[in-house]
């Protein structure tokens, strides 16, 4: 009996150690492989993700936005040399040797001034102001440089003595007193007729132009209540083309683009309306 049980015992332990051996043998089950975790968008601040996703609006350089302006449909950039041109080109004062032409047609529709007569004491020999000296040959100072048929009888101008006979026949008498000096009109002005007289008065030397008929001195006086109207000459309306009427009519040329003659010229008188 106890051999048997020994066999026994024996059988089961070798029974036992197979198994056991035949578990080591057997593959360890692979472990599959856990499913990979979605990858959620973080919670918080999704304007930053949408703006990192979102097509930005490209960077413009400094040169870009030279560019766009310059080709951008609008008011043009206008440098200084234009704006010059502009102002020169512009209805305005000219600039060029055709000012008194380009200033009488700018003022053409202005209003006229009517022509007036003035009580003066022509008959006086004046002494507010100094008489012009004679100078035989005297030209009319800058004369030169007025350009256009406006202003030939002021180019051409040259002081001359004749006596009273030679200025008579010459201007068919159409010769008149002012002031203590005689005028003669020749060709649309009156110029002093030195010689006509002895100690003639004359407070300037060269051609006024003709008037609606005036002798000289009522068209000197409409001129200065001209220049008073547009506040240029506060003078007295004495009919003398003295150094303070000169200065005003200097003044208003300058300011209307005409040749700055200081004397009673065509383009002048058109310009304020005396036509």
């Amino acid at each position: 009996m106890r051999i048997l049980f020994a066999l026994f015992c024996s059988l089961a332990l070798a029974f036992a150690a197979s198994g056991a051996q035949q578990e080591k043998k057997k593959p360890a089950p692979t472990k599959r492989a856990a499913p990979a975790a979605r990858i959620s968008r973080p919670a918080g601040k999704p304007a930053q993700v949408q703006r990192v996703t979102k097509p930005a609006k490209p960077t413009t350089t400094t040169r870009q936005a030279q560019v766009q302006r310059a080709t951008k449909p609008g008011k043009p950039a206008t440098t200084t040399r234009q704006a010059q041109l502009q102002r020169a080109t512009k209805p305005g004062k000219p600039a060029t040797a055709q000012a008194g032409s380009a200033a009488v047609a700018r003022n053409a529709a202005a209003k006229p001034f009517k022509a007036r007569r003035f009580n003066l004491a022509t008959n006086t020999r004046p002494t507010k102001f100094a008489a012009v000296n004679f100078q035989q040959g005297r030209r009319i100072q800058g004369s030169q440089n007025w350009q256009g048929r406006n202003y030939w009888a002021f180019r051409n101008y040259r002081s001359a003595w004749h006596d009273r006979s030679w200025w008579r026949s010459r201007y068919n008498n159409r010769v008149v007193f002012v002031y203590g000096g005689w005028y003669a009109w020749n060709a649309g002005y009156w110029i002093p007729a030195w010689g006509y007289a002895p100690n003639e008065y004359y407070a300037y030397d060269g051609p006024i132009y003709g008037y609606n008929n005036l002798p000289p001195d009522q068209v000197i006086a409409n001129v200065q209540t001209a220049l008073q109207e547009q506040g240029l000459y506060q003078g007295e309306v004495d009919g003398l083309l003295g150094p303070q009427t000169r200065a005003a009519i200097a003044d208003y040329q300058s300011a209307n683009g005409l040749a700055e003659t200081a004397a009673i010229d065509q383009p002048t008188l058109e310009s304020l309306g005396m036509s």
